[in-house]
């Protein structure tokens, strides 16, 4: 009887060892103590404490697009204008950062994001469900309607989307209206360049017969440029707007960036950076 209480007594320490070596590994899963790991939650370095811990964001735009952004000489100096940057102005001052800026062709901005050679693009981008995929959104802060550009000379002549059939219809090349030629005209060619200055020379050369672009760049454009007009033609696509695009995951800083557009849509702080962008134009 006593040894059968002995080997009982041996059997139950064994189990309550085994049990407390058991129990410590998941104790430091669940704590990470002494491990150096972090929970899944955290493994992802919040973008927006990097960009802090940096010292300046990084934003990617494509400076061809007046009055978004566009190349201004200023005191003999060239730079980047247009009320897009002074938005993303706006976002860096907030955030207590400096601002760089990066300037690409338009398709080439979601690759250099994705790729995280920038922090965010501010390029008169629209948030469509496919881009929605591969980056986030902030909220929109512009809206423009799109309209047709045609050579004075034809005006007469292109009066509606029928009329373009068989024609070459420019767009910038990865941008929303690039989409609105192929789905509203589809009797006509899309020809997508990536700049619109080469695409207005297009127009200008007769090598096509009209652009689609939104109605406050070609404003800009069509202010020095007499030759050209808006055509009669409605597009029965949606006005679109505009966002920012950060990389996927960045919820952080969508969060501070839709804080200052509130401020700036609030205040109407937008709007003074429309006109003050379009007044640079015609200068």
């Amino acid at each position: 009887m006593y040894k059968n209480k002995m080997v009982l007594s041996v059997i139950m320490s064994l189990a309550l060892l085994v049990s407390a070596c058991g129990t410590k590994p998941a104790e430091q899963t669940s704590g990470n103590a002494g491990s150096g790991e972090q929970p899944a939650a955290a493994t992802q370095a919040s973008k927006l404490d990097a960009i802090k811990k940096a010292g300046k964001i990084i934003v990617g735009t494509s400076a061809d697009y007046p009055p978004y952004e566009f190349h201004k000489e200023i005191d003999k100096k060239d730079q980047i204008v247009g009320f897009d940057i002074e938005i993303a102005k706006e976002i860096a001052k907030d955030l207590g950062v400096t601002l760089e800026m990066k300037d690409m062709k338009f398709e080439g901005l979601l690759p250099a994001l994705e790729a995280g050679n920038i922090d965010f693009i501010i390029s008169g981008m629209t948030p469509t469900p496919e881009r929605q995929k591969s980056v986030d959104f902030t909220k929109i802060y512009y809206t423009a309607v799109q309209r047709v550009v045609v050579r004075a000379d034809d005006k007469a002549k292109y009066t509606t989307v029928d009329s373009l059939k068989g024609q070459k219809v420019g767009a910038q090349k990865g941008a929303t209206q690039e989409t609105i030629v192929k789905e509203q005209m589809p009797g006509s060619e899309v020809k997508a360049i990536g700049k619109i200055t080469d695409l207005i020379m297009e127009m200008k050369t007769k090598k096509i017969e009209a652009l689609v672009v939104e109605q406050p760049v070609a404003d800009a454009f069509l202010q020095k440029n007499p030759d050209l007009v808006y055509a009669d033609i409605k597009l029965t696509t949606e006005d679109s707007g505009s966002a920012i695009a950060v990389k996927k995951g960045s919820a952080d800083l969508v969060e501070a960036m839709n804080k200052t557009l509130d401020r700036l849509i609030s205040d109407k702080s937008i709007d003074k950076f429309v006109t003050e962008a379009n007044a640079l134009v015609e200068q």
